[in-house]
């Protein structure tokens, strides 16, 4: 059995305040049998895409940097992996929304960098991330071969079903998804059900685990109408059922244990990858099919 970490917790602009509580709580995870602990997305600073202002591309750091170098450091000395979510500064004009992952040990084994860049009010992404180029991808750590997503690719069944092709047991989404304070009344329940239900999905149809770190707590950069994140961080397994779910508005360390051979077992019964029809999807390169 494998226990996963993942971090719901609020964050400030205060970067030195948000990084001391995220390593306080991957502490936590570990102590409490974590092997993999996910934080989550741009989990340094408050999301700050609500607005559009050039201010906040100081913000940006470099992967691997000084942030991933304490990570590192931290993932030594706890023996967990940790997946680390930031806003890279790749070089000037040219920033990402990214990811670092970091075995048990300290080794940096690489980054992601989120493939699709939401342009939605209050998640205006598109003023500040260029579009990942990394491509899907899987690493393995000593626990898991993992694969990490970020947020809006949860919507896209191509890249979960591309990362799981290379090899990941576990997919993780580190995000920063909540409601419009305006909004909720009418279309909360909703808006909530489908992001999870979404998930839950790509858990069936790749016969994988789904691990889904959310912030949580009210941002309103500037005095902006703001974002209530619903955190509600799960773990659902290759059945697509939730095995472990936290609250909506408290800071949590959800710790979730799983066992991998259910990955196997799920894909030799549900043999989705068998049957996939591999020669008659060359349309899904197209945008759309007139």
């Amino acid at each position: 059995m494998l226990k996963l970490g993942l971090i719901q917790m609020r964050c400030s602009i205060n970067r030195e305040e948000n990084i001391d509580r995220a390593e306080a709580k991957v502490r936590e995870a570990a102590a409490r049998g974590a092997k993999i602990i996910c934080l989550p997305e741009i989990f340094t600073t408050i999301y700050f895409c609500q607005i559009e202002d050039h201010k906040y591309f100081k913000l940006a750091e470099e992967i691997p940097g000084p942030t991933i170098a304490r990570f590192q450091t931290l993932a030594a000395e706890i023996d967990a992996a940790i997946v680390a979510p930031l806003f890279e500064k790749r070089a000037a004009g040219l920033y990402h929304n990214s990811a670092a992952i970091i075995d048990a040990g300290g080794s940096y084994l690489g980054k992601y960098r989120k493939m699709h860049i939401p342009d939605d009010p209050l998640f205006y992404e598109k003023f500040y991330f260029t579009p990942g180029d990394l491509g899907f991808r899987s690493w393995k750590t000593q626990a898991a071969t993992i694969g990490v997503l970020i947020c809006w690719d949860q919507w896209y069944p191509e890249g979960a079903r591309l990362t799981a092709l290379r090899g990941a047991e576990i997919l993780f989404y580190p995000t920063a998804i909540g409601w419009h304070p305006s909004e909720k009344r009418l279309y909360g329940a909703r808006q909530h059900a489908s992001w999870e239900t979404i998930q839950r999905s790509h858990s069936i149809a790749n016969g994988c685990f789904v691990a889904v770190p959310n912030r949580t707590g009210f941002e309103a950069p500037d005095g902006g109408d703001g974002i209530e994140f619903w955190g509600q961080s799960f773990v659902a397994d290759p059945s697509g059922q939730i095995i472990a779910k936290a609250g909506v508005d408290q800071e949590e360390v959800l710790i979730a244990e799983i066992d991998l051979s259910l990955v196997d077992q799920q894909r030799t019964h549900w043999p989705f990858l068998r049957d996939r029809r591999i020669d008659a999807y060359e349309d899904i390169n197209r945008r759309y099919i007139d």
